[in-house]
């Protein structure tokens, strides 16, 4: 068989027919994404703006902000416009752009995850030892290996799905392109590709969230040991914005990649959870609990604001 592909185009079905819907729901997404550049944006105008954050906690924090951006950027505007016009079609070299981006900034934001677990630890349980373990090259490093590992494992997936026919059924029942929708849609042999695509998951999200699991529990058996009320609950509270962060990720997405691609309203409601609310609670969840979040924010309005009123 010939490598080309007999359609230039795919179908992305949504998440309505009906128009009344189609408008209540372009207002809503819309609002939802415009929450999420806000507070992403708004969380890295604060550590950055304020000495008190430049610390490796918040340096990754950064980070995971700048990846929600790009996360939801990804598919939110593609899923607007869908739901604004009569045409939902998607040029097949743009749907696979579209999975390869998704693909590669979940892996990555999985891998940071990981490494803001493992930050976590060595500042409950190496307090003292913490700037010099966590220095500001090993942060780099830590970051730039999970862009990596994710951009590198996204390629490979992609490079190998570009070479799929797409010959029949053009329909794809979800309002994104994921690299497991199109696999339904080739004539080719796609075997090879879906153990590809099990293996990439297993490592990126399965492996990660071991990794994140031994780290909390090494956090938990410190806590344990620590006399002191006070000093329990105040490490406590360091990990809870990011330990509601791995349960908003990994609860949603776990679910939604492990539920069949039939485009049932409970994969399209998980896979909405993951790739849309999730990143505009991030900011809100660090915002909201985290005290020295807060007191920088309060210093950067009175700063530029106060002068004003």
């Amino acid at each position: 068989m010939k490598n080309f592909s007999a359609i230039s185009k795919f179908i992305l079905l949504g998440l309505s027919t009906d128009r009344h819907i189609q408008a209540i729901l372009f207002v809503l997404f819309l609002l939802i994404y415009l929450l999420t550049l806000t507070g992403n944006f708004l969380m890295l105008l604060v550590i950055r703006a304020d000495s008190h954050l430049h610390t490796p906690m918040y340096f990754f924090l950064k980070q995971l902000s700048f990846l929600d951006l790009c996360h939801s950027s990804v598919t939110v505007p593609k899923m607007l416009q869908n739901l604004l016009y009569e045409s939902k079609t998607i040029f097949v070299q743009g749907c696979l752009a579209q999975a390869f981006f998704v693909f590669a900034t979940g892996g990555t934001e999985a891998c940071l995850l990981a490494v803001m677990a493992y930050d976590r630890y060595v500042a409950i349980s190496s307090p003292l030892l913490y700037a010099q373990v966590m220095s500001n090259q090993l942060c780099v490093r830590l970051v730039w290996g999970s862009w990596c590992l994710a951009f590198v494992d996204a390629l490979i997936n992609i490079l190998l799905a570009a070479n799929l026919n797409f010959c029949e059924g053009q329909t794809i029942p979800h309002f994104s392109c994921e690299l497991s929708s199109l696999f339904p849609l080739s004539c080719s042999e796609t075997s090879i590709n879906f153990i590809l695509l099990l293996c990439s998951s297993v490592l990126h999200f399965f492996g990660t969230f071991i990794m994140i699991v031994s780290s909390y529990a090494r956090i938990v058996s410190t806590i344990m040991s620590i006399t002191s009320t006070s000093s329990r609950s105040k490490a406590f509270s360091t990990c809870s914005s990011h330990l509601a962060t791995v349960i908003f990720f990994y609860g949603s997405g776990f679910i939604s990649y492990l539920l069949p691609t039939s485009g049932s309203p409970l994969e399209i409601i998980f896979s909405l959870q993951y790739s849309v609310i999730t990143p505009m609670l991030n900011p809100l969840i660090y915002s909201l609990q985290n005290k020295e979040v807060k007191a920088a924010m309060g210093r950067m309005f009175r700063k530029y604001f106060h002068p004003l009123m």
